[in-house]
């Protein structure tokens, strides 16, 4: 007999309106797990209670099931669209930047042109200077080539290298060609540099002059500093100005600096003063010095020794011999 109310025989039940939302709620949980990075959600906070917060629509939640089932309700998607808006309207209107749109032609090439390189030589100015002249049989009409110099960074077909630069010259439908020439100063002047273009012959000329390097020699020297070399890219300090001349000097006298005395080390030291009775200093040399010269009133020599003196006394001559002045008799002769 068919049941009219009622689940089948042998089911569970009927699931309530409870069940339901609960088996909802799992769901939008599991999704929101596979979904959602809660490191990264500005709106989810934990409290000291342990519990876990939603800062955007201010509500409590117990785990964070709970807190993902509620990001993927309506209140909280609501909310979301309420800030949005709000924060769209508040933030000021920034021009946008005007982005110029360049319309590439889409051609079909033909090849390389025929071109031809001269290389000349001025004596005059010792000038090296190149005439390319470019043939553009068939060219597009009313149309006229140009031409660019380009930096061997920009370039990446070949490897930098800063020592070379590179001429480009393009016209439709032909190929852009370009050519590598050194990396010098181009000399810009009127008659120097020129290009012209010829729609009779098809062909483009182009000329440039490359500045003379000037030579090491006429470079003037850098200036010393005043304190040794100074650092690269740091100026050098002024030199002081000379000293005045001295203001008493007499004419003609000649001009600089006095002469320098000997270092002290270089000299003997000089004698010391004489004493009033002492002895006299041993020289340098070693030599005892000479006797003193007798009295002009006292004929007689001095044969004592000179010299020696007594501690707390003069100098005193020695007496003379007994015998002195006396003639001596001289003994017989033997026979």
């Amino acid at each position: 007999m068919d049941r009219e109310w009622g689940s089948k025989p042998g089911s569970g039940g009927a699931a309530s309106a409870q069940n339901e939302a609960v088996d909802r709620r799992e769901r939008l949980r599991r999704l929101a797990l596979e979904t959602i990075d809660l490191a990264k959600d500005p709106y989810f906070m934990r409290n000291h209670l342990g519990s876990y917060e939603c800062k955007l629509c201010l509500t409590l939640h117990n785990n964070e099931g709970n807190y993902l089932a509620h990001t993927q309700g309506k209140r909280h998607q609501t909310n979301l669209a309420k800030r949005a808006a709000r924060e769209a309207k508040e933030a000021p209107a920034q021009p946008q930047p005007h982005k110029r749109k360049v319309n590439i032609r889409k051609t079909v090439k033909i090849g390389r042109p025929g071109y031809r390189v001269t290389k000349q030589f001025d004596p005059e100015t010792k000038q090296r200077s190149l005439l390319f002249q470019i043939e553009y049989p068939e060219i597009e009409d009313l149309a006229k080539p140009r031409h660019r110099f380009m930096s061997s960074y920009e370039q990446r077909v070949q490897q930098f290298d800063k020592r070379y630069q590179y001429l480009l010259f393009a016209a439709e439908p032909y190929e852009i060609i370009a050519f590598k020439v050194p990396s010098t100063e181009i000399d810009k002047s009127t008659p120097k540099f020129f290009s012209h273009w010829d729609p009779d012959s098809k062909m483009f000329t182009l000329q440039l002059y490359f500045k003379t390097k000037p030579p090491e020699g006429s470079k003037p020297p850098p200036a010393p500093a005043a304190n040794g070399t100074g650092a690269p890219g740091v100026p050098s300090r002024p030199l002081p100005p000379p000293p005045p001349p001295p203001q008493n000097q007499a004419p003609g006298a000649p001009m600089g600096n006095p002469p320098r005395a000997p270092p002290p080390g270089s000299l003997p030291p000089p004698p010391p003063p004489p004493m009033a009775n002492g002895p006299q200093p041993m020289p340098p040399g070693g030599a005892p010095p000479a006797p003193p010269l007798p009295p002009a009133g006292n004929p007689m020599p001095n044969f004592g020794f000179g010299g020696q003196q007594m501690p707390n006394q003069g100098i005193r001559l020695p007496p003379p011999p007994p015998n002195m002045g006396q003639q001596m008799s001289r003994p017989p002769a033997s026979q």
